[in-house]
């Protein structure tokens, strides 16, 4: 199965898109791509990508064989974009899983209105009846039906699903002692695996350079642990401090990092700095890990309301959905639970809490990793 990451599924949704909706101007020239991704309407997230970006996914999708870029030999004289991906799929289901790519999961009334320029379905029933064949082919699967929603959603599977996993009526969120005591044991050794986290390039490392370049006033990083992040943050040029509640890890920030400020304190009771009126950025660095599924809205909601006019909330975190008891860690034998919150509901989390300008990427885990990474960042 095709496996696309966020990028790619954008760039290969909007050539799926525009060739059933502007015929005319297909295949698209390198800036009519890069429009079509940043369209402010029917995408989500909205991005604003320059050519280079969208040159640079294309020529991913290229070496895959899922791009075609050709000469145009009349007209302007340019380079064009058109999709290779070649499922055999009949026009109903072309419409559904291109409107997925743009957009993420989607319910069939919503599917019904938003492929209405692609495929005119009669009827919710009958969207229903083309999820299910693509269902049996492995391209689609259904989502658990949220709370107080009429409709499951559907999920596209051309990537690393990030479907919930079923729940384990013997598993529960720890609670806020039982991390504690667990944070008390491995600190040390904690902060010994990541004191490097940083140093080689990764899109973790792009990421918090750009927070730290961006950042016109204080940052808090909550959940700092070690201190490490909050460390690279200051030394990218951010007034960054950092926020935790365990006195372990603090001793170890404290210790490593020494002319750094790092504070004891709860990511769900954040407040305004007293040198600013809110915070340029904040950045919660896989601290979501901890929080009951219940609590994610809340506590996204605590951290956006201290950010300043513009500012930025950065969230990484594990992702899949689904609860995962950890046994053993860092060497040491413990007894808690690891929370992977959906896409989904970070995304519906950080809207809710009245943030724009929303931006997801998904990293899939690397050797010796058992989740994907979800990064979130949006705006006041």
């Amino acid at each position: 199965m095709i496996e696309l990451d966020a990028e790619e599924q954008r760039v290969l949704g909007c050539l799926l898109e525009k060739e059933i909706t502007v015929p005319d101007s297909y295949p698209l020239s390198l800036n009519a791509l890069r429009l079509a991704c940043n369209q402010s309407s029917s995408r989500d997230p909205v991005v604003d990508w320059d050519e280079p970006h969208v040159e640079a996914i294309a020529r991913r999708l290229r070496e895959r064989d899922l791009v075609k870029v050709t000469w145009a030999d009349k007209g302007r004289r340019t380079l064009k974009y058109s999709h290779a991906l070649d499922l055999e799929l009949p026009a109903d289901q072309r419409a559904i899983l291109t409107v997925m790519l743009l957009r993420g999961p989607q319910a069939p009334g919503e599917l019904k209105t938003r492929t209405e320029r692609m495929y005119a379905f009669p009827d919710r029933e009958t969207v229903e009846g083309s999820l299910e064949r693509m269902a049996a082919r492995g391209l689609v699967a259904e989502l658990p039906r949220q709370a107080g929603a009429r409709d499951n959603r559907w999920i596209h599977l051309l990537q690393a699903a990030d479907v919930p996993e079923a729940p384990d009526p013997d598993l529960a969120p720890s609670t806020d002692e039982e991390i504690q005591a667990v944070l008390a044991t491995v600190a040390a050794d904690y902060a010994d695996a990541h004191a490097d986290a940083l140093a080689a390039p990764s899109f973790e490392r792009w990421l918090l350079s750009e927070v730290a370049r961006e950042a016109d006033g204080p940052v808090v990083e909550v959940g700092c642990g070690p201190g490490h992040t909050t460390a690279f943050l200051v030394e990218q040029g951010a007034d960054a401090r950092g926020l935790d509640f365990s006195p372990a890890m603090l001793e170890q920030a404290r210790a490593r990092h020494p002319g750094i400020r790092f504070e004891q304190g709860d990511q769900r009771q954040l407040i305004r700095p007293e040198t600013a009126a809110g915070w340029a950025a904040v950045v919660s660095w896989f601290s979501l890990v901890y929080l009951p599924p219940d609590e994610l809205a809340l506590t996204v909601a605590a951290l956006a309301r201290p950010l300043a006019p513009d500012g930025t909330l950065v969230i990484g975190t594990l992702t899949g959905g689904g609860l995962r008891r950890a046994t053993e860690w860092f060497g040491h034998d413990v007894a808690f639970t690891l929370v992977k919150h959906t896409r989904e509901s970070v995304l519906d989390s950080v809207r809710q809490a009245g943030l724009t300008d929303v931006t997801w990427y998904v990293r899939g885990a690397r050797p010796g990793e058992q989740s994907d990474r979800l990064f979130v960042v949006a705006r006041r």
